[in-house]
């Protein structure tokens, strides 16, 4: 009964989150770029959901997330301009695509831990960099970048920020109600001993190269997609979007927010792309901060902001019901 009662307190709470969310660009209406920023700010909410399944739950570090960002905008873009397939099926392989990418890509890494794993991702972060670069043919127009269009659903073209940021909270919503379906099944379970203990896991049965894998796939899925959104929301995309500092970002807004849990991403990705906004003019000096920010959670808050807040209202509400149980036993 309480299972079923605090359940639906969650659920109205995350109604009533979603609802307020929605009603923003009613509060933003004088404030058109406010809608755009908070378009990017679900877009980072998407692909740092998706490095949190790798990191957070399955204790895989990767620095080469920006690579599969990069597919999912490129697949998708190019998909639709040479082929002519509708941009929401375009989407969808393009993130397929990097889904089944990661997947290669992690079977052979799937033995390496910590730096070395770290200096890999970076290694494929760099090939797919120079791959869209210098494209064989040109077919990614190269450093002059490709233009594309808006997303279109059933003729409804999605050509205003407004539109568009409906689009991104109807896939911000699925896409974390997924993560939470995926957690808390017995494939999120085995993601979590295989982060504790890989050695353990194997020794309970558990097969730790599948769920190294399956985890690299569902977050390559998940930051392709983001980068899907990118390229159609912008309608613009080079490589410059997609260099070793985007995958820094996304490492910062996770660690910044909180690992494994929902809201971690959520807090990580809206704080650190309103301080990119609020620092444009020191644009140059972005991997700097970048960097004292992760200093910073390491040293101060390793739990990150919302880890950090929800260590500290645990602690508070264990140490009220102490006292009124000694209370009541007095």
């Amino acid at each position: 009964m309480n299972g079923k009662k605090s359940f639906s307190r969650k659920t109205a709470g995350y109604l009533l989150l979603i609802g307020l969310v929605a009603c923003l660009p009613a509060f933003l209406s004088g404030f058109p770029y406010g809608i755009l920023i908070c378009c990017f700010i679900m877009i980072y909410i998407i692909a740092v959901s998706g490095l949190d399944v790798v990191f957070g739950y399955c204790g895989q570090i990767s620095m080469g997330h920006a690579a599969f960002f990069a597919i999912g905008a490129y697949g998708s873009a190019l998909l639709h301009g040479y082929f002519d397939i509708p941009i929401p099926i375009t989407m969808l392989i393009g993130s397929l695509m990097a889904g089944l990418i990661g997947a290669l890509i992690a079977w052979p890494a799937s033995k390496l831990v910590f730096h070395f794993l770290s200096l890999a991702t970076m290694a494929f972060g760099e090939i797919v960099y120079q791959f869209i670069s210098h494209s064989p043919g040109n077919i990614t127009n190269n450093y002059v970048g490709y233009y594309t269009e808006s997303v279109s659903i059933f003729g409804f073209a999605l050509d205003t920020n407004l539109k568009f940021f409906y689009f991104a909270l109807i896939c911000t919503v699925i896409f974390l109600a997924a993560k939470n379906r995926i957690i808390d099944s017995k494939v999120g379970r085995a993601f979590i001993a295989v982060r504790e203990s890989s050695h353990a896991a194997g020794g309970m049965g558990i097969n730790v190269r599948k769920y190294k894998v399956t985890a690299f796939a569902i977050s390559a899925f998940y930051t392709a997609f983001a980068g899907s959104m990118y390229a159609h929301l912008v309608k613009y995309i080079s490589p410059d979007t997609f260099m070793q500092k985007q995958s820094v970002m996304f490492l910062t807004m996770l660690l910044f927010g909180g690992t494994a849990s929902t809201f971690g991403p959520i807090c990580g990705a809206a704080i650190v792309m309103l301080l990119n906004e609020l620092l444009r003019s020191a644009e140059r000096y972005q991997m700097l901060i970048y960097g004292i920010m992760l200093l910073v959670v390491i040293v101060l808050i390793p739990g990150g902001i919302y880890g950090t807040i929800e260590q500290k209202v645990k602690s508070y509400m264990k140490k009220k019901k102490e006292v009124r149980a000694g209370a009541e036993s007095k």
